[in-house]
């Protein structure tokens, strides 16, 4: 146990620096251009590396099937809150988002690699998959309000390169593709550069972050924790133990 919690909380070293960072040098530190260099270059390594560790088969499928039972989950008991508690659409509409949207890039894999090593890294990887589309399809949709385009969203969905990594490395795996040592080691590089970077990202969003923006009543904050922090991770926990039963 005391090795599980140093190891989570060696994961948040990279977070402290992030906000460190953003705090000493202020407008010098650019999150967007982090953030397109990650998404658009480094994920793409981490996506092959996580994919290409293990051969992927059936299982592989259990872990995002069951992150979209717990969304569709949470979307149904947020939208029977989220309807009596908002009058205003955008107040809702943040609400709906909040309850379906999972920090599953940020810090899912690292702590998952923290506290299960690196045979979890195929199942998060295919679970930040999954959390794309849910982003680009019902976030969008509430985030819109009702005027929903699908078709850019589709679109936006298919120029993101992590989806084409995960298409090919999964056509290599199956093929029985065995990457060299080499090729691993390069991968693994990339990879921990993007989920340290990350990391750090995340640091950065919580100095940027502006509470008195971000919530404009105390309603609305409350509501907010409550989806991200309590309702999802006590959903999550009650339909994995009757998946297991």
């Amino acid at each position: 146990m005391q090795t599980v919690i140093y190891s989570i909380l060696s994961v948040y070293v990279f977070i402290v620096m992030g906000y460190i960072a953003k705090r000493s040098f202020k407008e010098q530190i650019d999150e967007r251009t982090i953030t397109l260099l990650n998404v658009y270059f480094l994920q793409v390594f981490l996506t092959f590396w996580g994919l290409l560790l293990h051969p992927v088969d059936i299982t592989l499928l259990y872990a995002p099937a069951v992150y979209l039972v717990i969304v569709v989950l949470v979307l149904v008991l947020s939208a029977l809150f989220a309807v009596k508690l908002f009058a205003d659409k955008k107040e809702y509409s943040i609400a709906m988002v909040a309850s379906v949207i999972g920090n599953t890039g940020n810090l899912g894999i690292p702590l998952n690699i923290a506290v299960f090593g690196e045979a979890s890294i195929p199942y998060t990887t295919v679970v930040n998959l999954v959390n794309v589309f849910v982003v680009y399809t019902v976030g969008v949709y509430f985030y819109s309000r009702g005027n929903f385009d699908a078709k850019t969203s589709l679109k936006n969905i298919f120029k993101l390169p992590i989806l084409w990594a995960a298409i090919i490395a999964i056509v290599l795996s199956v093929n029985h593709y065995t990457p060299s040592d080499a090729v691993m080691n390069m991968l693994m590089m990339g990879a921990y550069a993007s989920m340290t970077m990350q990391l750090f990202l995340f640091g950065i969003y919580c100095m940027t972050l502006k509470y008195a923006q971000s919530t404009k009543n105390s309603l609305a904050g409350l509501c907010h924790s409550n989806l991200s922090c309590c309702r999802l991770s006590l959903l999550s926990f009650y339909t994995i133990s009757i998946w297991h039963r």
